[in-house]
């Protein structure tokens, strides 16, 4: 595991450093393969020089699998907040695992 990402999720809030660490098993149990680093101050998952982030912020969390992703999953997305490169998540409710490993199974990364 990298360190620097170890130290941007210890730095978080309990319920933020649950979720990142949920996020951080499930996307690394996707794509064992992909290198763990931080990219644009969060953690990221990169492989073929194409990446995956995930964040965690005080009123929710985001992935960022790219553009022509969210618009391929825009019909499952339209109960979450999304944005051009953004996934946004409530913190208030469960990790939808289900969605978000079928949206890292299709990023650039993997």
């Amino acid at each position: 595991m990298n360190q620097e990402v170890n130290n941007y999720i210890v730095k978080q809030e309990k319920s933020q450093k649950e979720i990142l660490t949920t996020l951080r098993v499930l996307i690394k149990s996707l794509v064992p393969q992909a290198e763990e680093k931080m990219s644009y101050g969060v953690p990221a998952f990169t492989l073929n020089n194409k990446s995956v982030l995930y964040a965690a912020f005080k009123t929710h969390y985001g992935i960022y699998p790219g553009p022509d992703i969210i618009n391929e999953f825009k019909d499952d997305l339209k109960n979450y907040q999304s944005s051009k490169g953004t996934i946004k998540f409530s913190l208030e409710k469960p990790i939808p695992t289900d969605l978000i490993s079928k949206i890292v199974l299709k990023a650039p990364c993997v």
